[in-house]
Parts: C-alpha cells; sequence; structure tokens
C-alpha cells in the first residue's frame, strides 16, 4: 500500500518533467512530453516495488534545507530535528562537535549551519561518507569527516558535544518493518543487533572517554529503549533530559558527563 498516493504521483511526475509542483497546477492541460511520459512510468513502477519515493528523486527535506539521499544511507526524519534542537541550545561557540553516524550528513551539517561550532561527521561506511561529503558541498558546510566505528577514531577528552541518531532496531523486528525500510534502507544503519541496546552501550561507555569533563552526549531513541538507556546513564552522568517528539513517544536523550 502506497502512502499518500496523490502526493507521491504528484511529486514523480515533477521529477520526471524536472520541475517543481506548482507547474502541475499552471500547466494542468498541457500533454507531457514522451521523455517524460517514459521517466515517469520508470518511477511509479519503482514505487509500485516498494523503493522509497526519497530514493527515487535523491531528495529530502531536513530542516528546511534540502539534502541527497542514496541507499547507501537512511533518508533523514523529521523527528530527528528534536535531536538538533536539543544539541543547537547546548552547543557553545567554538565547541568542537562530532556527529557519530553521520549518513547523508543531515544532523552534522545542519549543526554547522546553525551554530559556531567545529562539527566533525563520521561513520564506518565511506559510501556514506561520500553522500555527506557532497551534502556539504552543495549547502555550504564547514564539516570535516572521518571514517570511524563510532568515536573509536577519536583522542580522550576531545569533544565537547558528541551527537548521534546511532541503529536502534532489534533484528527480531525485521520481519514487521514496512518493506520500504527493511528492504530499502541500509542495515547498518537500521539495526543495532539481537536487542536493539548494543550500539547505545558501545556509544555511552565510548563517550565518556572523548566527552571533556562537562560534555554532553545527544541521542535518538529507540521504541522502548528508554528505560534500559536511563540506566545505562546511572553512573557517570548527570542532568539527564528527554525531549518528547510531537506524537508523544521519547525521542531524544541528552546527558552530561560528570566524571
Amino acid at each position: 500500500m502506497i502512502t499518500a498516493p496523490r502526493l507521491t504521483a504528484e511529486v514523480l511526475l515533477c521529477h520526471a518533467l524536472r520541475q517543481e509542483r506548482s507547474y502541475l497546477y499552471a500547466h494542468a492541460d498541457e500533454e507531457l512530453p514522451e521523455v517524460a511520459w517514459i521517466h515517469y512510468g520508470r518511477y511509479l513502477h519503482e514505487r509500485l516495488q516498494g523503493k522509497p519515493t526519497q530514493y527515487i528523486t535523491h531528495k529530502q527535506e531536513f530542516y528546511g534545507r534540502e539534502f541527497r539521499v542514496t541507499r547507501d544511507v537512511l533518508i533523514p526524519r523529521p523527528e530527528t530535528e528534536h535531536l538538533v534542537e536539543a544539541a543547537l541550545a547546548r552547543i557553545r561557540p567554538g565547541d568542537r562537535v562530532f556527529d557519530a553516524g553521520t549518513g547523508s550528513g543531515a544532523i552534522a551539517i545542519t549543526l554547522a549551519l546553525e551554530s559556531k561550532a567545529e562539527v566533525i561527521g563520521g561513520d564506518l561506511s565511506t559510501d556514506a561518507l561520500r553522500v555527506a561529503v557532497r551534502n556539504a558541498h552543495a549547502l555550504g558546510a564547514q564539516v570535516q569527516w572521518v571514517a570511524a566505528d563510532l568515536v573509536t577514531a577519536l583522542a580522550d577528552r576531545s569533544l565537547d558535544v558528541l551527537v548521534s541518531n546511532p541503529p536502534y532496531v532489534p533484528r527480531v523486528d525485521d520481519p514487521g518493518l514496512q518493506r520500504e525500510v527493511r528492504d530499502w534502507e541500509p542495515h547498518l544503519a537500521l539495526f543495532a543487533g539481537p536487542t536493539g541496546l548494543e550500539i547505545y552501550e558501545r556509544l555511552i561507555e565510548q563517550a565518556r572517554r572523548v566527552l571533556r569533563t562537562d560534555g554532553w552526549l545527544l541521542f535518538e531513541l529507540g521504541y522502548n529503549s528508554l528505560g534500559p538507556v536511563e540506566r545505562m546513564l546511572s553512573e557517570g552522568w548527570g542532568e539527564l533530559e528527554m525531549r518528547q517528539d510531537l506524537a508523544g513517544f521519547p525521542r531524544v536523550m541528552a546527558a552530561r558527563v560528570i566524571c
């Protein structure tokens, strides 16, 4: 089943025409050129096979900016903007900020453009980093990029703020995922392990090594992860704050390292 079928059809038609949606209403009586019909038919076929619209158009808006997305990166979600807002509230001018598992670079690039911090983005996937680099160049963002498994490549006590939207889907949830997610988005960025908590454990442990005293760790929460994550932060962390998304679900956790 395709959600919002009319909107999807319009977006794909605009992509075939290489025009904005307003063009459809201003030229409603015009016939499609043959080449546009060919492209439109191919895009519709791909969407009916489950390919997400964003991977067809290679576009996704995030925090008011257009990002390029490919199958090498997760599609940025609006809910992740809550993580950006929580981070911006804590970043001071000149802070050194790291985005672990940067993917398309949406978080790192947004933080670089919205703050006066030194921002670094890291990802284990070099294919994802190539997408992030392209996005940074297109949007004029000054971001350093490193190929790294979480923060393993960073020196001790080298960061003021660490942000991440880590993999948090348990492997057992694989069959129940939407086919657009399960069959198309990169599993490296989706699945954390059997419980879905494995990356949180590693991230929190590594964060204590790389964050300076009073530095901040902020990350996105997965379904039913709030309780276990709070227990992971019970020692050595303070000023814990959870933010809900617009649907009322726990979405962002912030914690300050105290030792």
